[in-house]
């Protein structure tokens, strides 16, 4: 072992992802009294403390389980859902296209089963915070116990508010504004309000009228920058001389919505085209020749 290299063993509460292949795996904190019974035998706590993260054990059928770390992924996806989550493949659109990082304020307008509260607080820590509302308690309940589970409770802050009818909206200057409801322009102003300049509202849309109705609002309230997204992920099944697309898949999930907080002059207003609608077909080039270094 190299010198001053520290390895991280499993000990007693630890959390571990117990895999035997991708769709049998089990997420579960270690209790050396604890033994899981599955399919492939039992999975006994007791004689996974000690080891390594990575390392493999045998069940009294012979298989084998590998004891891993937990990602955030893990913990997003094993989280217990009440609503649906937000799925990897478009949180990780969310991060790169916002710029999410440590040291950002988030605001989330409807918690939800805290998977998407779960994967903000899991980028912005250990110097930033995320502030999530929602209203009803039985959900809020559930994602307490998820994001507790990913160990990220120090920065998230939970509270029960109606953001739609708040007087008085309960933080201000933030990067960031996801909203998570079924109507989600009905708050655009409020979020407009707790933004900073060039902030950025995300919002989670399932259908396209819901992306219909939020696009006009956004450009009510002097919104800019907007995209509407659909993230596809195609796994493939990768074996020598046998490889294929993969028969299991997530098919659509979700649109993802994405604006920046702008400011224009009234008079401005007057004469810049609607965004969403205009038309960039017959443009020579849509390239961003700010950023090209290619002679043409």
């Amino acid at each position: 072992m190299e010198s001053g290299l520290v390895v991280k063993k499993i000990k007693q509460n630890s959390n571990v992802l117990f895999f035997f292949n991708d769709s049998k795996k089990w997420l579960m904190k270690v209790s050396k009294k604890q033994k899981f019974h599955t399919h492939v035998g039992i999975i006994d706590h007791k004689k996974v403390i000690g080891k390594e993260y990575g390392s493999a054990i045998k069940t009294n059928k012979g298989k084998i389980i590998y004891l891993l770390e937990p990602t955030v992924y893990d913990y997003v996806m094993k989280s217990q859902r009440s609503t649906q989550i937000v799925y990897p493949k478009d949180l990780g659109y969310i991060a790169a296209r916002t710029g999410l990082q440590s040291g950002q304020t988030i605001v989330e307008i409807g918690t939800g089963s805290g998977s998407l509260t779960t994967f903000l607080a899991s980028l912005v820590k250990t110097r930033g915070h995320v502030y999530t509302y929602d209203v009803d308690e039985n959900f809020m309940a559930i994602a307490r116990k998820n994001i507790e589970k990913a160990g990220v409770s120090k920065y998230v802050t939970m509270e029960k508010l109606d953001i739609k009818n708040a007087k008085k909206m309960p933080q201000k200057d933030v990067d960031m504004v996801v909203v998570d409801l079924g109507d989600p322009w009905t708050v655009v102003p409020q979020a407009r309000k707790m933004l900073k300049g060039s902030g950025y509202f995300v919002a989670i849309c399932p259908t396209m009228n819901q992306l219909e109705k939020l696009a006009s609002a956004l450009w009510e309230n002097d919104f800019f920058d907007m995209e509407f997204t659909e993230q596809i992920v195609r796994t493939i099944e990768a074996r020598e001389g046998k490889t294929r697309h993969s028969f299991r898949g997530i098919g659509h999930t979700t649109y993802v919505a994405f604006a920046r907080k702008v400011t224009t002059p009234k008079d401005l207003r007057k004469v810049i085209h609607d965004p969403v609608i205009e038309d960039v077909s017959n443009e020579e080039s849509v390239e961003d020749e700010g950023l090209s270094t290619v002679k043409k």
